[in-house]
């Protein structure tokens, strides 16, 4: 069964970064993809960023290219592993509560749905 935890969240003041991570565990395949999402309140959920299990290629949403970067631990386990987002620049409209999810795709993509999914942790940009 996978499972992801999200920890990192938090208040920061716009301008102020902060870094979040997930530990994704309990992978049978060795090709998969996790993606970063977050929903405000009132609003949809919007994809953030993804990262490729391969070679750690990685993408992102418009609304966050050039502040947020995603990154992944050197894997040690074939059934584990971890991976960030850096976010910088944070601005008052980046606050949600951010979701990390994961599936069995080869490549990353905006159309992807996904099975499996984190307990979420909160982001909040405020003066």
């Amino acid at each position: 069964q996978v499972q992801l935890v999200e920890s990192g969240g938090g208040l920061v003041k716009p301008g102020g970064s902060l870094r979040l991570s997930c530990v994704a565990s309990g992978f049978t395949l060795n090709s998969y993809v996790i993606g970063w999402f977050r929903q405000a309140p009132g609003k949809e959920r919007e994809r953030v960023s993804c990262i490729e299990s391969r070679d750690g290629s990685t993408s992102y949403a418009d609304s966050v290219k050039g502040r947020f970067i995603m990154s992944r631990d050197n894997a040690k386990d074939n059934d584990k592993t971890t991976v960030h987002l850096q976010m910088n620049s944070l601005k008052p409209e980046d606050t949600a509560v951010y979701f990390c999810a994961t599936d069995y795709y080869v490549h990353c993509s905006f159309n992807h749905e996904y099975d499996y999914w984190g307990q979420g942790t909160q982001v909040t940009v405020s003066s």
